[in-house]
């Protein structure tokens, strides 16, 4: 349970509070964004982002938590459904609270809560690839080892074929070393030119 605010309660009494929360939760899953008082928005953020969690387990007793909270069954089956596949992938922070300014009668503070439904930012998701990817390397190094010995006994005529294709790359490679050995020999030569003109 996250803890507790200082200060007075949002209701009468907590009961109202509970129900106030309640309310608040079921209107935030229903409509994914809703504009209310900064105080409300910052009492029903972890209240809400709690829910999500139970949601994200999506077993039985979880429904029958939330189900005990939000008595609108249609709403639930959306939080378990809709948003928890959404969420899926996020760890933790589900809402985004954004301040718009003072309400006009009486100047109270207020502020947009909305569920963050967008995909996590490609960069974390280039560091989780590379995290799995560093747990999966070792994994993978094992069997190739093991499968090493295997291709030491090839069948014959690949072993002939090898070094038919050795031997024409061999043939390229003296005159290829050629050409790049009188390549660095004429850039000298015009290099000393230049430098006799110079003088």
């Amino acid at each position: 349970m996250p803890t507790p605010t200082k200060g007075p309660r949002l209701g009468g009494g907590p009961a109202h509070e509970r129900l106030m929360l309640a309310n608040l939760a079921a209107a935030l899953f229903e409509h994914k964004r809703i504009t209310t008082t900064e105080t409300k928005a910052k009492r029903l953020r972890p209240y809400a982002e709690r829910l999500i969690t139970f949601a994200k387990r999506g077993d039985l007793a979880s429904r029958r938590r939330v189900l005990a909270l939000i008595s609108n069954k249609g709403v639930v089956h959306e939080l378990f459904t809709d948003i928890a596949s959404a969420v899926e992938k996020r760890d933790g922070g589900y809402t985004r609270i954004t301040k718009i300014g003072p309400r006009k009668g009486d100047n109270a503070p207020m502020a947009v809560i909305e569920l963050v439904l967008e995909p996590v930012s490609p960069k974390q998701a280039v560091v989780a690839e590379a995290e799995s990817a560093k747990k999966a390397a070792p994994a993978k190094a094992a069997p190739a080892e093991e499968a090493a010995p295997a291709t030491e006994e090839a069948p014959a005529e690949t072993v002939e074929e090898a070094p038919a294709e050795v031997e024409a790359d061999a043939a390229e490679a003296p005159a290829e070393a050629a050409a790049a050995d009188e390549a660095p020999a004429e850039a000298a030569a015009e290099e000393a030119a230049g430098e006799k003109e110079a003088k």
